[in-house]
């Protein structure tokens, strides 16, 4: 039986999944060590995820949260209704992501097929490049130049890339032979853009302009991705390399549920009593925001949050992005080596805008007495709305419309505008490419939007790292491995999808939460069972290949 595809490296091919469900636990720390608090600055899923898993371990784990609770994990509901939700951060979720749904299943989730275009989850799909319109329910709908460009692409992957032996060895879990092809291709890729792997390779080279411009605006998946054409090629390999773009589900009641639910999920815990919860242990809400993390000598760190209150802690996990180690947080700048410093000032946020409404019903469902075809479908646009998504929520009750979702330089296009200008700019395009069609009318209540850039919490929706920054990622990743650093800089501890190898995917938040457990465990002088040796245990065998400075 052909084993499917999950998010097992590449960098780092460390089993997770298997860890987390391995019988005989993460591991255990010192009954003397029992109860003691240890400081979580970022209530988002790499927080209350690695939280949860130091509760088990008998440890009393404080939460500081500077914005809202569950990150970038984000469900804001419509007003005037209790489920009705957009998804203004993470909204699809692949199923290679077996770390997340070990959690999804654990506090009792349900997820469905996420609409993207050309799924039946979407049932039709309209591509709208240069003012000519394409109406699709599968590939094969859609003109040749499509499909030229597609095969194209996997020419490209396998030109460049060794792709289909490389994603065998991923499905197998062969260490040696993921090595032996990911490393070479970190040494070959990391200082090279996307569009130089795509303009580079012979199968583009035979083809026109049209067709390079045509990938960019529709992208291999979920829609356009020459937002990232400016990105390491390394980003966008560990998203193909993992399906990380494919056979992605949503959240039944919204993602945010995931670390809400989690923080109120009784466990089976040393030290603490049964039914024990994160909730409980910080009794009931977190605290506010840090406003300065400082060395206390042998005792560790001290926490001083925005009200003057200081608190001391043995060990503390930061999962906020990076830049805000620079902007709104105080940090002794002994805490970090220079280099690393380096790396975290120079991460990269990508912009991201989304756009929502509610609706009467699901009348895009409706067909047109002339064609019928849905009077709208899932709608991928060189204009500005670029991706525009539809949540059926059922035939008599309000759904929504994810009018526009746009990254970087189609982001910032509506920074400066508040939501009512965002949808009357996203009702313009849409009225282009659906000529005749009321939308206005079934609006409901008031829309809903975000722009990360703009929260000064975030600074930016998620990295995207440069060529030239694997360097800087390594130095982030393997921070967690401490025993050879100064004293003075042990014991904090990063996490986050910022920190990962696979940036914008919550499966990069939960692997390096799982990797701040070991790192602080190991720092308390806890460890793993011999049988279910952690990410740490393994470092020496699995690290990620470091290039030369």
């Amino acid at each position: 039986m052909t084993q499917p595809i999950t998010a097992f490296g590449p960098d780092f091919p460390f089993a997770y999944d298997d860890w987390l469900s391995h019988p005989a636990g993460l591991g255990r720390i010192p009954a003397e060590r029992h109860g003691q608090e240890i400081a979580i600055i970022g209530a988002g899923a790499a927080g209350v995820i690695a939280g949860y898993e130091l509760m088990r371990m008998g440890l009393r784990p404080i939460l500081y949260e500077s914005g809202k609770f569950g990150g970038r994990l984000r469900s804001e509901t419509f007003e005037g209704t209790t489920d009705v939700i957009a998804e203004l951060g993470g909204m699809r979720f692949p199923v290679s992501s077996r770390g997340f749904y070990h959690y999804v299943d654990l506090v009792g989730l349900e997820s469905r097929p996420f609409p993207n275009p050309l799924t039946k989850a979407a049932g039709s799909t309209v591509i709208d490049l240069e003012g000519e319109t394409h109406f699709a329910r599968e590939m094969d709908d859609l003109p040749r130049l499509y499909h030229e460009v597609a095969a194209a692409y996997r020419a490209a992957l396998e030109e460049h890339a060794d792709f289909t032996a490389l994603q065998a060895a991923v499905r197998a879990r062969d260490v040696t032979r993921i090595k032996r092809i990911w490393d070479a291709l970190v040494a070959k890729w990391d200082e090279r853009t996307f569009y130089d792997f795509v303009t580079s390779s012979r199968a583009f080279q035979s083809l026109g302009f049209r067709h390079r411009e045509v990938f960019g605006q529709v992208g291999f998946g979920t829609g356009g991705w020459d937002s990232d054409f400016p990105n390491s090629m390394l980003e966008i390999l560990r998203v193909n390399l993992l399906e990380l773009d494919d056979h992605q589900r949503y959240i039944v009641g919204g993602v945010e549920s995931l670390p809400q639910r989690l923080w109120r999920q009784p466990a089976e815990c040393a030290h603490w009593p049964g039914g024990t919860t994160l909730a409980g242990l910080n009794g009931g809400a977190t605290l506010g925001r840090a406003a300065r993390i400082a060395r206390n000598g042998a005792r560790g760190f001290t926490i001083t949050d925005q009200w003057g209150v200081a608190r001391d802690y043995p060990a503390v996990l930061v999962t906020c992005q990076s830049h805000l180690l620079t902007t709104s947080v105080a940090v002794d700048e002994e805490i970090f080596d220079q280099k690393l410093w380096m790396a975290l000032d120079r991460t990269r946020y990508m912009q991201a805008a989304k756009t929502f409404v509610m609706v009467d019903r699901p009348f895009w469902n409706d067909p047109d007495p002339a064609t019928g075809r849905p009077a709208l479908s899932m709608t991928l646009t060189d204009r500005i709305t670029r991706g525009t998504y539809f949540f059926d929520n059922g035939p008599d009750r309000p759904a929504v419309i994810c009018l526009s979702y746009s990254w970087m330089t189609d982001a910032l296009k509506v920074l400066p505008h508040g939501p009512e200008k965002r949808v009357e700019l996203a009702l313009a395009a849409l009225e282009r490419i659906y000529p005749g069609v009321d939308i206005r009318s079934h609006i409901r209540g008031n829309p809903i939007c975000v722009s990360w850039e703009a929260d000064e919490n975030f600074l930016g929706a998620f990295k995207g790292a440069l060529p030239g920054h694997y360097r800087y990622n390594h130095r982030m990743y393997g921070h967690f491995m401490q025993s050879g650093m100064p004293p003075q800089q042990r014991g904090i501890f990063m996490a986050g999808d910022g920190i990962s190898w696979t940036p914008a995917w919550v499966e990069g938040a939960v692997q390096t939460a799982l990797n701040a457990v070991w790192g602080i465990m190991a720092h308390l002088g806890g460890a793993c069972h011999p049988q279910n040796p952690g990410p740490g245990d393994r470092w020496d065998e699995l690290a990620p290949v470091r290039l030369p400075d």
